[in-house]
């Protein structure tokens, strides 16, 4: 079981310049630097558009072992009024050449528009279309979700059914449904400030650095917004992916690294 802090993408420009890249380094060397100074990225781009599968064998061969990649599902599957019409989709997303990654293949997260509402069906056959393996390659899914409608037990159970993880969502135009009802927990924290270096003050990032290691080792931490009963998410333990996403972005990495500081003891 492993805590990886990450953030969204390598390349933005903000970045460069000594704020997180050394100055002077060269942009094809910004994933090669950001890899080793934070433990996981999600990519955006595949959210846009399809990638080449040279693409993710480059993104392989940078990175060093251990490294993960989480991919964002494509908004072609995700931002449609039926879900349980995304198999051709979904099909297409997974044969571009994710394979490529190989073991550094992290879970998928499928964004939902905020305006999706939940309806039970169209849920249920969506999350059915989502496969386990992929040309031999295991698959781990994530759904996050935006509206209200979503924070209920029914929704809950079939996530659960199907194995797939709810992100804990820090956006205010999102729902928080912090239930487990996978085998690992992904966060995306969006609430960083530029006023403050690390992004987030330390009671902060404490309070982040908590749930990391409740979920890790199982807990269902109290105080939190469950959609269905808290004590049927204890005892699954497992990975935690915790981005820093948005916000004042210019401070993601070095609140992923603060973060990951902590949880190694480190001031």
């Amino acid at each position: 079981m492993v805590i990886r802090t990450g953030i969204g993408g390598w390349t933005y420009p903000p970045w460069r310049g000594g704020t997180f890249y050394p100055d002077g380094l060269p942009q094809k060397k910004e994933l090669e630097y950001a890899s080793r100074a934070v433990a996981a990225i999600e990519v955006n781009g595949t959210f846009y558009r399809l990638q080449k599968p040279s693409s993710f064998r480059q993104w392989h061969d940078q990175t060093p072992e251990g490294f993960v990649f989480t991919l964002k599902g494509s908004r072609y599957v995700t931002n449609r009024k039926v879900l349980a019409e995304a198999g051709e989709g979904i099909a297409g997303f997974l044969n571009q050449g994710i394979v490529e990654l190989g073991d550094k293949l992290g879970p998928i997260c499928w964004q939902l528009a905020t305006t999706k509402r939940f309806d039970a069906d169209d849920i249920a056959a969506f999350l059915a279309l989502l496969p386990d393996r992929h040309e031999g390659l295991p698959l781990r899914h994530a759904i996050e979700v935006g509206h209200e409608s979503f924070a209920c037990a029914e929704f809950v159970a079939l996530a659960r059914k199907a194995g797939v993880a709810i992100v804990w969502s820090e956006n205010p135009d999102r729902v928080a449904i912090a239930d487990r009802t996978a085998s690992f927990a992904y966060l995306r924290c969006q609430n960083l400030h530029s006023d403050i270096p690390t992004g987030y003050p330390p009671e902060e990032l404490e309070r982040l650095l908590q749930l990391c290691r409740d979920w890790e080792a199982g807990h269902a931490p109290e105080g939190l917004p469950y959609g269905g009963a808290a004590d049927d998410s204890a005892g699954k333990e497992g990975d935690v992916f915790a981005f820093m996403i948005n916000g004042a972005k210019e401070r993601a990495p070095a609140a992923a690294m603060a973060l990951a500081g902590m949880m190694k003891g480190s001031p």
